[in-house]
């Protein structure tokens, strides 16, 4: 057999898989045309490659035939359209996936609180759809409606019904994380004793404002309504929970009602919190201190004390590691006060350690990464009309006494007093490759509390995942319900996910894992026989993980379902 390429009529390419007979009377070969495909023009809406796709499809035809077990003819139903059947090509990879969604027993989360709700459409079976198109064609609820024949389990819900699902999924936000949380427990372990906290927001492409999406410091410095999420990480990088605050509050103020939230209804009290400098406030930092687990925190060295500043600068007390790093810590007394819910000044000693470490690779980066800054506001100071309020960030804080208008945010100071402020990028280069992290755990070791600290990197590369991967933003949805139960659907895709990199020893980065599984399709070509067309490394090792294999062929429709259907047992 091979791929036949025909040039019809108007130049049109059509495909087709020809097989040449000998005919011993005539004494010549007869090309027959055992199966139909179409135009290469119609086919390159439902292929990327058609002719690359095709010809493996023949050689795979090929090398089942000198088997012995690819005598079968084979052809393919065309609409009067010329279009291929939008249920031939499906996904299979998704397989992987469910056998984690069963695991943590999700179908059985929605199937008990089905019973008490009156509604006609199957919450595990829109959640289902959702969170595996999140995984691996991310994009809208419509798109995910649009595409849920995708998959090989039956979807007979409504677009309708899907926004409906929505607002019930709202009402079991918390209520999913601690089912979650207790699955993972017991199912994989949980490593709670360190636990890594953040803040990042998500933007809505909206002009006005309402309840929860708020104008706030943007993390894309965009000027359109966010909202804030808080999250959790165990010490294995494992999502713990979350939450959404309004675009407007501070990071700062995110962290206690989450944490208390937790402590309360996750049954996780001792566990040391890890965040950034953010975090490091005096209401936050007098809490976890005096909570089982305490705090590991970073502590900006330009915006400390003075005192901070001088000891961190004196060379007295510092060890060198090697060439480019050195550490030094003390002990120290931490007085803070600040107001309490109920509008009580607390004024109070926090212990702790203070660890400072000097790199000197962190000390290039750092000049490195403001050299652009430098530049903007050279660029500044030469031609002012060009920037405004927006597009001058991390610029202006080296140019004297800038000024803009409130309203409009252009500058108002006069091109002829604009001056680079040479004082303060030498002080602020003085301070470049030096941290100082701050912990409660005054007894912990200087290595510990390095080591510890440097573990944050779990969560922002968790955010990167949740950004890009897994498209969290923009959300296509606007009431706030449907948006706290989008965010949920995105929360356990990420957990999905980090599972399943789990089970392959994290072998492989989220981007390839997707990207392998969502190629991981088949097409019907004839009854209900399937050929596949992807198959690598990844996969593979997904397979030994799940105990599904990714690499075969050719395999009927019950044997599909059959596979599905058994990722569905737990």
């Amino acid at each position: 057999m091979y791929l036949k390429k025909a040039k019809v009529r108007n130049d049109r390419i059509y495909l087709s898989i020809a097989e040449g007979h000998h005919d011993p009377v005539k004494k010549m070969t007869k090309t027959v045309n055992i199966k139909k495909l179409g135009y290469l023009d119609i086919l390159e809406k439902e292929f990327e490659d058609p002719i690359a796709h095709f010809q493996n499809v023949v050689d795979s035809l090929n090398a089942e035939k000198r088997k012995g077990e690819g005598n079968k003819s084979i052809s393919i139903t065309l609409d009067t359209s010329g279009r291929v059947r939008s249920n031939v090509r499906k996904n299979f990879g998704y397989a992987a996936l469910s056998c984690i969604y069963h695991e943590l027993e999700l179908d059985s989360f929605f199937a008990n609180r089905q019973q008490s709700l009156n509604v006609k459409f199957s919450l595990n079976v829109i959640m289902r759809m959702l969170v595996f198109a999140r995984l691996l064609a991310p994009g809208s609820k419509k798109k995910a409606f649009d595409n849920r024949d995708w998959f090989f389990d039956r979807c007979d819900v409504s677009l309708d019904d899907v926004y409906r699902f929505l607002t019930v999924l709202d009402k079991y936000k918390d209520a999913l994380q601690v089912w979650i949380h207790e699955h993972i427990t017991a199912g994989y372990g949980r490593d709670t004793t360190i636990t890594y906290y953040d803040v990042t927001n998500y933007y809505f492409e909206i002009d006005e404002q309402d309840e929860l999406r708020r104008k706030g410091v943007s993390k894309e410095h965009r000027p359109d309504p966010i909202v804030q999420m808080g999250l959790f990480i165990d010490n294995s990088g494992l999502p713990v929970a979350y939450q959404l605050f309004a675009g407007n509050n501070n990071d700062c103020t995110t962290l206690l009602p989450i944490i208390k939230r937790v402590r309360r209804e996750f049954g996780i009290g001792k566990a040391v919190v890890v965040s950034d400098k953010g975090m490091n406030t005096a209401k936050n930092a007098y809490y976890l201190a005096n909570s089982r687990g305490g705090y590991v925190f970073s502590q900006s060295v330009r915006g400390g004390t003075k005192e901070l500043k001088t000891y961190v600068l004196k060379e007295n007390g510092y060890e060198w590691i090697s060439q480019d790093f050195k550490k030094k810590s003390r002990q120290f007394t931490r007085d803070v006060e600040f107001e309490d819910d109920d509008g009580n000044v607390i004024k109070a000693k926090i212990e702790e350690k203070q660890v400072i470490f000097y790199s000197r690779d962190y000390d290039k980066k750092a000049k490195a990464d403001r050299e652009a800054v430098i530049q903007k506001a050279k660029s500044l100071i030469k031609d002012p009309g060009k920037f405004n309020r927006q597009n001058t960030y991390g610029a202006a804080k080296y140019i004297k006494q800038i000024e803009y208008d409130k309203k409009t945010g252009e500058i108002l100071t006069p091109k002829s007093a604009l001056r680079f402020d040479e004082k303060k990028l030498k002080e602020d280069e003085l301070y470049d490759g030096y941290y100082v992290i701050v912990t409660s755990r005054h007894d912990a070791t200087d290595d510990w509390i390095i080591d510890t600290y440097k573990g944050l990197w779990r969560i922002e590369e968790t955010f990167k995942v949740t950004k890009s991967d897994l498209e969290g933003r923009p959300a296509y949805v606007s009431r706030e319900d449907h948006i706290q139960a989008h965010f949920l659907t995105c929360f356990v895709a990420l957990v999905i996910l980090r599972l399943l990199q789990k089970k392959v020893e994290n072998k492989h980065s989220s981007e390839k894992i997707l990207d392998s599984l969502s190629k991981s399709c088949c097409t019907n070509f004839y009854g209900n026989q399937y050929v596949f067309d992807h198959y690598d490394h990844v996969l593979e090792d997904i397979g030994k993980a799940v105990g599904i294999d990714f690499g075969k062929e050719f395999r009927t429709l019950e044997e599909i379902k059959k596979i599905i259907s058994q990722t569905k047992m737990h």
